[in-house]
């Protein structure tokens, strides 16, 4: 493998870069190389996209209310055998 340098990244680059690498758990490194190969047409783009727009709600619930939610959707834990005839 090549090792090789790039010069002039700006500071908004760089930022946008190491931000994209923390919410995908990975490193600078692993960004620009996944970025470089889509680009160049040399690996596909996921088509599944990470989404973190909801994540400050999760386990936000406290026990009563996750307790009220789970009792009041039991309901659809219940298959219906003659529907599936």
């Amino acid at each position: 493998m090549t090792t090789m340098t790039l010069r002039g990244i700006d500071d908004t680059i760089a930022a946008v870069l190491k931000d994209k690498a923390r919410q995908e758990e990975t490193s600078v490194n692993a960004v620009m190389l996944r970025i470089l190969k889509e680009s160049l047409g040399i690996e596909k783009k996921k088509r599944f996209t990470v989404y973190n727009d909801l994540d400050h709600l999760a386990g936000t619930w406290s026990v009563q209310e996750s307790d009220d939610f789970l009792r009041a959707t039991a309901v659809f834990e219940k298959v219906d055998e003659d529907m599936w005839k």
